[in-house]
């Protein structure tokens, strides 16, 4: 069967603390699933799309709760493979009062070592309509993940895929220099960028949507979108430039996945051939909701909330 969607990359266990502030003062911790294409894959299941994953896992306790996690969301995990003397990498999350905070990794020798080019099952590859990557997978090993991206892109587009992908630049994981030369390799193959005006300014030195929009001409990549936060989003495509404005959340607790989640919003709307105005603001709502909501991918909405958020459809309380 064709998938909507499918995305390469880790997934992590995360551990957030039982309390805001420094991490260094925080003694409990409740386990957790978290990881930019793990996210991204949950936020398109539960709009119901039809999503596989490409990943590897430790063959541990952690490895089976997030293979199981994704399984239960309706996400096909035929190629998340579970591999012994490998370790499910983990993260630890510091929150701050306003949402905000910062997270510690620990995913050396990440159990996606083991997918290469050689071990990529193709098949999945070429039955879906879109191929969604990211910087982080790339980042976790540049000089293998790079070119293995380059090849699955290769292969999703020789059959009709389109290709979507989100920088999702962590600097913890490599340095400003070595994100913009490894990523600028894949822009290439890219049909649709979603990117935060930080990561454009990082990759092209302009954050203007139009400058940016003009950069992305020169790779051939048709569609773009801007996440703003606060500010909302832009879009550009067939030389329309559109804003909408944010959806402003009734309390931010948790920024995490918000970028994730708009990302499998605006692969949403493409699929079902939307304006850009109706896409960016879907988006900005699913950022919404995952924002008012602690942890990585637990806010990630189903489609019948996002459109009673819109106000599209009646919320029956009682």
């Amino acid at each position: 069967m064709k998938k909507d969607v499918v995305t390469i990359g880790d997934a992590m266990i995360t551990f957030d603390p039982s309390h805001h502030g420094p991490m260094r003062y925080a003694s409990n911790f409740e386990r957790k699933a978290g990881g930019a294409e793990f996210n991204f894959a949950v936020g398109c299941a539960r709009l119901g799309l039809q999503t596989g994953w490409i990943s590897r896992l430790g063959n541990d306790e952690f490895g089976k709760y997030i293979r199981n996690f994704a399984r239960g969301e309706g996400i096909d995990v035929s190629e998340v493979q579970l591999l012994d003397r490998y370790s499910t990498s983990l993260n630890f999350k510091e929150i701050r009062e306003d949402g905000n905070g910062r997270t510690f990794y620990y995913r050396h020798q990440s159990p996606t070592e083991a997918l290469t080019e050689a071990t990529l099952d193709e098949a999945m590859l070429r039955r879906c309509k879109v191929l969604h990557i990211t910087g982080v997978f790339a980042a976790i090993n540049p000089d293998k993940n790079i070119s293995l991206l380059q090849k699955a892109a290769t292969i999703a587009k020789d059959n009709g895929a389109m290709i979507t992908f989100d920088p999702n630049i962590r600097l913890k994981l490599w340095s400003p220099e070595e994100a913009k030369h490894g990523l600028t390799e894949l822009l290439p193959y890219v049909d649709v960028l979603l990117t935060g005006e930080d990561e454009a300014e990082l990759l092209f030195g302009v954050h203007d949507p139009e400058q940016i929009a003009q950069v992305c001409q020169r790779y051939g990549i048709p569609t773009i979108a801007i996440k703003k936060g606060e500010d909302g989003a832009s879009a550009y495509k067939n030389g329309q430039l559109v804003h909408a404005p944010a959806i402003p959340p009734k309390k931010v607790v948790d920024t995490v996945g918000a970028g994730d989640g708009f990302d499998a919003g605006f692969v949403y709307g493409l699929l079902n051939g939307w304006t850009l105005e109706r896409t960016l603001k879907f988006s900005n709502a699913i950022g919404s909701m995952v924002v008012s909501v602690y942890g990585d991918n637990e806010g990630l909405p189903e489609l019948s909330e996002v459109l009673t958020q819109l106000g599209e459809r009646e919320f029956i309380e009682r």
